[in-house]
């Protein structure tokens, strides 16, 4: 395996654990995991990844919030999840700021 899906699903994973324990510091590691995620995007999934975390964002973690015995929690894992996007979301648009300011690149 190699250390982009480790990454990737290290953070799915921190994700998951979040939505059932508590921890002060859960956002700073889904966070830090998310930037780290976001290093290894291909410059043809970037744009996947940041309609991804929008739509995440704008209630579609809460979409099965409905759903008897576990919405709570598929909603906790989603909106963690929406937060590790978000990062890593951000990594790639100041990724693409740079390769767009950089001389010599196209």
């Amino acid at each position: 395996m190699s250390l982009d899906k480790i990454v990737w699903a290290v953070a799915l994973l921190a994700a998951i654990v979040f939505a059932f324990v508590s921890f002060d510091y859960a956002g700073l590691i889904l966070a830090v995991l998310g930037l780290a995620s976001g290093w290894f995007v291909k410059g043809d999934h970037r744009k996947s990844l940041i309609i991804a975390a929008i739509f995440l964002y704008a209630g579609g973690a809460a979409a099965l919030g409905g759903v008897p015995a576990v919405g709570e929690y598929l909603t906790g894992i989603f909106t963690n999840y929406g937060a590790v996007l978000g990062a890593a979301s951000l990594l790639v648009i100041v990724m693409a700021t740079v390769e767009r300011l950089m001389p010599g690149s196209d």
